[in-house]
């Protein structure tokens, strides 16, 4: 009989209210493949692999893992930023090493379209090395920017569909907010997160399907200028009194002292200055079409962990991912992302495959061009119908003790460390220069 190889399962990037669910399809799929040992958690993505710091899923009480379903964001397993570059070959070493030491053969990397580049580099290198171990992606990302612009390697990433729901209930209430006190606040601008790709500013239109306030939407990749979107505001005051206005983070407002985090992406929130404030600040400063000013709230990162959001389709969906990417591995089918298309007709219906990591690894999918009205400030029809299913129709019921979530608290049960202590290249190290 051959000997059963242990699973380690990370996450990296940004996190999600799903991304727990993915990670409780992978334990429950790992019971049901005898070719599976122990799975372990790596702590804090590849710089937990990278530091011999495996946490023992397998042991986890039964309750603990099924509260994962109700736990958002990474706070249970960890997440990190860290990436595998080309000159890192010392990291890539470890790695083989740390896999070797505790026996793993199979290697999950649940994340975005870099923590996919990172898991095709590892897949390549077991080829490579002629190591036994199959390294396989699950998807997340709020952008919901993986794949192909035709949405045939994936049709959407888990986590978009549960921020998508968070701003249908904040632009809701923003509207109230700006329906009541407008004689004093006409326009109340609020920032989606979205550096380059408009899915989430595109959700607010979910919150007024039928077009009946006054709402203007701001995509990255909205055509209009700062400009335009000031003299479209002020038709609307003229029009109706008050204007919501959702603008991209990555809308083009000029300088604004960005910051990049450590995979090179523009990080907004830490930036010097705000898109919205920006906005509201130029509205103000060209003078409004009615008595009063532009004020604006900024979202942060609430925006992927407010729970009681959370649409109870993204979480089965990233569930069956999870369990999909154990599949792939356990019937030795590593290279691949577990992914999710849908079927063809009006009743919403999905299937679960797989996408080649190569194809994906850095991909960048964006909002399709025909989805964005010719005002430069809506969405189409079209995307509703693509973005309603994913949504939901009801609220999630989170478990409650003492007027507080339960969320899950797994116990620090470590596999004991083989190998001697290890500092991640790039902390210690900078890249050659070009």
């Amino acid at each position: 009989m051959t000997q059963r190889k242990n699973l380690v399962v990370a996450q990296s990037g940004g996190p999600t209210c799903v991304i727990n669910s993915s990670l409780r399809g992978v334990i429950d799929a790992a019971r049901e493949f005898d070719a599976i040992g122990t799975v372990f958690g790596a702590n804090h993505g590849i710089e937990g692999v990278l530091k011999e710091e495996l946490l023992n899923l397998s042991a986890q009480p039964e309750e603990e893992i099924a509260l994962l379903r109700y736990t958002p964001v990474a706070g249970s397993i960890g997440t990190c930023r860290y990436k595998l570059k080309s000159w890192q070959t010392e990291d890539f070493e470890r790695v083989v090493e740390v896999f070797k030491a505790h026996n793993v053969g199979y290697f999950l990397y649940n994340g975005g379209n870099d923590s996919m580049d990172t898991a095709n580099k590892i897949a390549k290198l077991a080829a490579e090395r002629g190591l036994e171990l199959q390294a396989v992606g699950v998807p997340k990302t709020i952008d919901n920017d993986i794949g192909d612009s035709k949405f045939q390697l994936i049709d959407h990433t888990p986590g978009y569909a549960s921020t998508a729901k968070y701003w249908t209930h904040m632009v809701q209430y923003a509207n109230e907010e700006n329906k009541g006190s407008c004689p004093a606040d006409p326009v109340l601008v609020l920032q989606a997160m979205g550096r380059k790709i408009g899915f989430i500013p595109a959700a607010a239109r979910m919150a007024d399907p039928k077009r009946e306030t006054p709402l203007l939407i701001y995509l990255a990749e909205s055509p209009c200028s700062l400009e335009q979107l000031a003299e479209q505001v002020n038709e609307t005051l003229k029009d109706a009194g008050r204007c919501v206005v959702v603008v991209s983070e990555g809308f083009n407002v000029g300088d604004v002292g960005a910051i990049k985090d450590s995979f090179g992406h523009t990080n907004f929130g830490a930036s010097k200055i705000t898109v919205a404030q920006t906005v509201v600040n130029y509205l103000n400063g060209v003078g409004l079409a009615a008595k009063g000013a532009a004020r604006c709230n900024v979202p942060g990162t609430d925006q992927r962990c407010s729970m009681g959001y959370a649409s109870t389709v993204d979480l089965d969906e990233a569930y069956r991912l999870g369990q999909k990417a154990v599949e792939l591995a356990a019937t030795d089918q590593g290279g691949y992302m577990s992914t999710i298309l849908r079927d063809a007709g009006f009743i919403y219906s999905v299937r679960y495959d797989k996408a080649p990591l190569a194809e994906v690894a850095n991909s960048e999918r964006t909002f399709p061009k025909e989805w964005i009205l010719p005002n430069g400030c809506d969405v189409s029809d079209d995307f509703l119908r693509y973005l309603k299913p994913l949504v939901g129709e009801d609220m999630l019921t989170l478990p409650m003790l003492n007027g507080r979530q339960r969320v899950t608290q797994f116990r620090p049960i470590f596999a004991e460390k083989q190998l001697a202590e290890y500092v991640p290249q790039a902390d210690r190290q900078q890249p050659p220069a070009k």
